[in-house]
C-alpha cells in the first residue's frame, strides 16, 4: 500500500488499519512460533528415536559379541578338562543360552527393521510315519463370503506338532481347510495357531514336560535325551536346549509380574543359597548365590521369587528390593544391613538364635543350652496356638502369652552371660540373641510377622535337591533362567497347582495373552482355560 493511498483516510481509520495490520503480523508470527515448536517436537521425537535405535543397535551388538562367545565355548576345541557329565551339562546350558539371544537379536532387529514375512521353509525333522497321530481341524468362523455366496472347500494346509506323555509320544495333526468363493474369488482360511516357538515341531505339552522334568525333576537334558529315545524318539539334547532357552525367554514377563506383587507385600521373607558356576573359558566353578523372597506363610499370596546372581553383594539384594521398604525377614548376613540403613525394617530370625543352643545341647549336652531350648520350645508352642488367627488377634495373644516369655529369657540371657566365660561357646550363643534382640522380638508387634524365617528356608530346599544332579550351574544365564522357571514352578506348588498341567496351559495361552492381562496367568491367579 503507497503512501498516496493513505492521504484520503482520516485519522480513525488510518488507526483501524495500523490495527489490522498488527493483528495481521501477531497471527503470522503465532503461526511461525507454532510451525518452529512442530519443528522442535519433531526434531524431539526423531532424536528420540535414534537414541532408542542406538540403544536397540548397542544390544544388538553386545548380544550378538556375547553369542560369538558362546559359540566359541560351545563349538570350539577346550583345553578345561570335564568329565562326561560335567561337559554335557556345559553344551545343554550353552544351547539354551545361545537360542535365548538368538532370540533376543531376533526381536530387536525387528523393532528396528521391520521385514515383511517372508514363506522360510522350516528347519524340522522328520516326524516318524509310525507314531500316533491326532487330527485337529481349523475352519473359518463363517463358509459365507463377504459378498454373501457360499464358500467350497478346494484343499488344505497341515502342519504337524510332536506331543508327549510320559511314555509316549504323539503328533498333532492341524489341518486347516482352504476355502474360495466362485464370484469373487477371495480364499479364506483359519490362521495358524499361535505357538510359544514360531515353526516350532512341539506341542506346549512336550514343553512344559521338558521344563518341569529339568527344573522341578532335576533332571538335565541329556537325561532326558535319553529317555526320550526310549520312548521311540531320539531328540537330540541340542533341541531340547533350544526349547529351554526360548521358553526361559517368553516367560520372563510372567516372572517380572510375579516379582511385582511379591515385592507389594509389606513383609517378606529373604535367604540366599550358593550355586556352583561354571566360568566356561576356564573350565572352573566359582561361587554364585540363589536369593529367595517370598511372602510370609500368614500371608494371603502363595508366591516366592528366586534371583540368582554372580556373589553374593548385598548390592545384589538392594537391586531386586529397589524402593521396597517393608518389613525384612533374615538371618543375620551383613548383605541385609545396607538395607536396613535405608529404611527397610529388620525382623530376626528365632529359629538362628534357637540353633546356637541346638548345636551346643546336641555336642555335649549343655546345661544351659537346655533351658534356653525349653524356653524357646515355649515360644514356638504359643506360635502353633496362634497360627490360625488373625493377624489383629495374633498380635493381642503374643502381647499377652509371648511377651513374658520373651522377658523371661532375656532376663535369664543376661544372668547366665556374667556366669560364663567369654569366648565359650555358651558365651558366642547368648551373645548372638542378645546382640540381635530388638530384630528378635520385633515379631510380637505385627501379626503379620512370622517368627522365624523357616518360611524361605523351606522354598530354598529345591535348589538344595537340584545340586545333587545338576553339580553347577553352565553360566550366568542359564542360572538366572533356571530362577524364573522355578520361581513359577515352586509358585505353582505353593497354590496346589500341577507344575506340569500349570505350566502346559500358560504355554498354550501366552502367546495371544494382552501384556495387561498377563496378570491373570500367574500361579496364584491361575485358573485351568476351558
Amino acid at each position: 500500500m503507497s503512501t498516496a493511498s493513505l492521504d484520503h483516510l482520516d485519522a480513525q481509520q488510518l488507526r483501524a488499519l495500523a490495527q489490522r495490520l498488527m493483528g495481521e503480523v501477531t497471527s503470522r508470527d503465532a503461526q511461525l512460533a507454532a510451525r518452529d515448536a512442530e519443528i522442535v517436537a519433531r526434531d524431539a521425537v526423531i532424536a528420540e528415536r535414534d537414541r532408542v535405535l542406538h540403544f536397540k543397535q548397542t544390544h544388538i551388538d553386545q548380544l550378538t559379541q556375547e553369542l560369538a562367545l558362546y559359540k566359541r565355548w560351545r563349538y570350539g576345541k577346550r583345553s578345561e578338562q570335564l568329565n562326561p557329565a560335567q561337559a554335557s551339562l556345559l553344551e545343554e546350558t550353552m544351547d539354551a543360552d545361545m537360542a535365548a539371544i538368538e532370540e533376543e537379536v531376533n526381536a530387536l532387529r525387528e523393532a528396528i527393521a521391520p521385514k515383511p514375512a517372508q514363506p522360510q521353509a522350516p528347519r524340522r525333522m522328520k516326524l516318524p510315519a509310525e507314531l500316533p497321530r491326532t487330527d485337529i481341524h481349523h475352519e473359518p468362523a463363517s463358509i459365507t463370503c463377504t459378498c454373501g455366496c457360499g464358500l467350497k472347500r478346494i484343499g488344505e494346509d497341515v502342519s504337524e506338532k510332536l506331543d508327549y506323555l510320559p511314555g509316549t509320544f504323539t503328533v498333532q495333526r492341524h489341518i486347516r481347510g482352504k476355502w474360495v468363493c466362485d464370484k469373487c474369488e477371495t480364499l479364506t482360511q483359519a490362521p495358524v495357531p499361535a505357538q510359544v516357538i514360531d515353526k516350532g515341531i512341539a506341542t506346549a505339552g512336550l514343553l512344559a514336560q521338558v521344563l518341569v522334568a529339568k527344573f522341578a525333576d532335576h533332571l538335565p537334558l541329556y537325561r532326558q535325551e535319553g529317555i526320550f529315545a526310549r520312548a521311540g524318539l531320539a531328540l537330540p539334547r541340542s533341541t531340547l536346549g533350544e526349547w529351554v532357552g526360548v521358553c526361559g525367554l517368553r516367560l520372563q514377563p510372567l516372572v517380572d509380574a510375579l516379582k511385582a506383587e511379591v515385592l507389594d507385600r509389606a513383609v517378606l521373607h529373604a535367604d540366599e543359597t550358593p550355586v556352583q558356576m561354571l566360568k566356561p573359558g576356564a573350565g572352573k566353578t566359582h561361587k554364585a548365590y540363589l536369593w529367595a523372597y517370598t511372602p510370609t506363610s500368614y500371608d494371603s499370596l502363595r508366591a516366592v521369587v528366586y534371583d540368582f546372581t554372580p556373589s553374593r553383594a548385598g548390592e545384589h539384594c538392594r537391586t531386586f528390593l529397589d524402593d521396597w521398604r517393608g518389613k525384612l525377614v533374615t538371618d543375620d548376613y551383613a548383605g541385609y544391613k545396607a538395607g536396613f540403613a535405608a529404611g527397610i525394617t529388620e525382623l530376626g530370625c528365632m529359629a538362628h538364635a534357637r540353633r546356637k543352643f541346638h548345636d551346643l545341647h546336641a555336642s555335649n549336652q549343655s546345661q544351659i543350652a537346655g533351658q534356653a531350648l525349653e524356653l524357646f520350645g515355649a515360644l514356638y508352642g504359643v506360635e502353633r496356638d496362634l497360627a490360625d488367627l488373625p493377624a489383629v488377634e495374633r498380635q493381642r495373644m503374643r502381647q499377652e502369652r509371648a511377651r513374658p516369655i520373651v522377658q523371661t529369657l532375656q532376663r535369664w540371657m543376661i544372668a547366665q552371660r556374667q556366669r560364663v566365660p567369654d569366648g565359650s561357646g555358651t558365651a558366642r550363643a547368648i551373645d548372638y540373641s542378645l546382640k540381635r534382640w530388638e530384630a528378635l522380638t520385633r515379631y510380637l508387634d505385627d501379626g503379620h510377622a512370622p517368627i522365624d524365617n523357616n518360611w524361605v528356608e523351606n522354598q530354598i530346599r529345591p535348589w538344595a535337591v537340584g545340586r545333587a544332579n545338576w553339580l553347577f550351574a553352565g553360566s550366568l544365564r542359564g542360572g538366572q533362567r533356571a530362577a524364573a522357571i522355578m520361581s513359577l514352578i515352586q509358585s505353582a506348588r505353593l497354590n496346589g497347582h500341577d507344575p506340569y498341567v500349570y505350566l502346559k496351559d500358560v504355554l498354550t495361552r501366552l502367546p495371544t495373552q494382552k501384556n495387561n492381562c498377563i496378570a491373570e496367568l500367574l500361579p496364584h491367579r491361575w485358573t485351568p482355560a476351558i
